[in-house]
């Protein structure tokens, strides 16, 4: 229903750009292909010590704020890195300046494909890439993102089998029209696509009747996203909850947690909490230590 990727990028090396030597590590500015006709940049830190490590990839609206050059507690690369993981932020720098805010294959006016999951298809390249790096245990990898990072996150990991676990911090886990802009799946750069030039006249009138694109579909046919979710298992995955994602969201994970008991493991989805749909000091430190449990040897 979303649209068939086009063949994954598998035979390519990150380009580096840019190396410099940060605290206990080295931050190189790299860039590589991840649409069939787009290339991107990003950053790779690399812990120091000779090591196979673990990886994460982090994701959102530009690569910098992984870093630690933008708002607070955002800055998981960094702090995943200082932790021993190999790390690789990216982003979507040019659409976010253009305010189309997703990736468009084709092209943004003939889209064949829902953005969200070509968003997913950029990070299963991201992964193939990152797998080759060397020091990289490709058994090891995981993925994290904040709010519109979590969504793709969630995307990129539940549709890209390879990645080993996945944290989502605060997306909105299920299709909820009460949560506003923030649990925004109908937009055109998510699951509403629909050709340019966009308006917001009819958010107007109310939400579901009258998006377009994919997402009324989904809607009026009774689907949600406890159907993608349970694509995770049996990999381990963290909802880092927050106003998006209150407790009650558990209910649409028990799905999993079924599929999981199907499949004869235990213990492989869990959720935490907190108010704010900010990232906080505390929900973070349970992000680091979920990649800790799960890919540290």
């Amino acid at each position: 229903m979303m649209g068939l990727w086009p063949d994954l990028i598998v035979d390519q090396k990150l380009e580096v750009i840019e190396t410099i030597s940060r605290e206990n590590f080295i931050q190189k500015k790299v860039r590589f292909k991840w649409l069939p006709n787009t290339y991107t940049k990003g950053y790779l830190l690399i812990p120091n010590g000779e090591k196979l490590k673990p990886a994460v990839i982090t994701v959102y609206y530009e690569p910098e704020t992984a870093l630690g050059i933008g708002k607070p507690y955002r800055d998981y690369a960094y702090q995943l890195t200082k932790r021993g993981f190999i790390t690789l932020s990216i982003g979507t720098s040019e659409s976010t300046s253009s305010k189309t805010y997703s990736l468009y294959y084709p092209s943004v006016e003939n889209a064949e494909v829902q953005p969200l999951s070509m968003l997913a298809y950029a990070v299963a390249n991201a992964w193939n890439v990152l797998a080759k790096v060397e020091g990289v245990d490709s058994t090891r990898i995981g993925i994290t993102g904040h709010s519109y990072g979590g969504k793709w996150a969630m995307f990129a990991s539940c549709l890209y089998e390879k990645f080993a676990c996945a944290v989502w911090s605060d997306p909105g886990i299920v299709f909820d029209e009460t949560k506003g802009s923030a649990v925004n799946y109908w937009e055109p750069w998510y699951l509403g696509y629909y050709p340019p030039p966009w308006d917001n006249t009819w958010r107007e009138k109310g939400l579901t009747e009258n998006a377009k694109g994919l997402y009324p579909k989904l809607i009026e046919e009774g689907y949600n996203l406890h159907e993608l979710h349970a694509l995770m298992a049996p990999r381990p995955f963290l909802v880092s909850g927050g106003s998006s994602d209150p407790p009650e969201r558990w209910r649409a994970l028990n799905h999993t947690v079924a599929v999981n008991e199907l499949l004869g493991y235990h213990n492989r989805v869990a959720m935490t909490n907190r108010p704010e749909h900010s990232p906080n000091k505390k929900s973070n430190e349970q992000i680091y230590s979920f990649f800790r449990y799960f890919l540290m040897k």
